[in-house]
């Protein structure tokens, strides 16, 4: 009975460990992938911003362009893995962010406020 359960968990450990590897290695099933967070954050003074860009797919992503509505930024090359903060131009609206690259992504997003948290700066 006892060689039973030591069998069984370490059938279970193996599974579990093999899953692990296999979600790590191989990350997302998408060839290009990619994921944009633009955030504002208004202080009583100023506002900052800044805009992440981070390529979630398995492939390089070329000629990345960040447009901040009327002023754009490029990145030449957007290795597997890689995530670059870009910050957008004084004067912006700061209403959204369009990003696009030679390998037909096309992904618009609006800039996220964070949650104000009483004591924290800018509350």
């Amino acid at each position: 009975m006892n060689g039973k359960v030591v069998a069984v968990a370490a059938g279970s450990i193996a599974v579990a460990v093999a899953a692990f590897m296999m979600i790590t290695t191989f990350g997302t099933s998408e060839q290009y992938a990619i994921d944009v967070d633009p955030l504002k954050d208004p202080q009583d003074l100023f506002t900052t911003a800044r805009v992440s860009i981070h390529n979630t797919g398995r492939a390089p992503l070329t000629n990345v362009i960040v447009d901040y509505e009327g002023h754009t930024d490029k990145i030449p090359v957007l290795m597997p893995g890689e995530k670059v903060i870009m910050s957008p131009p004084s004067g912006n609206a700061l209403k959204q962010v369009t990003v696009t690259c030679d390998e037909g992504l096309h992904v618009t997003k609006p800039y996220r406020t964070p949650t104000k948290m009483p004591g924290m700066m800018g509350s």
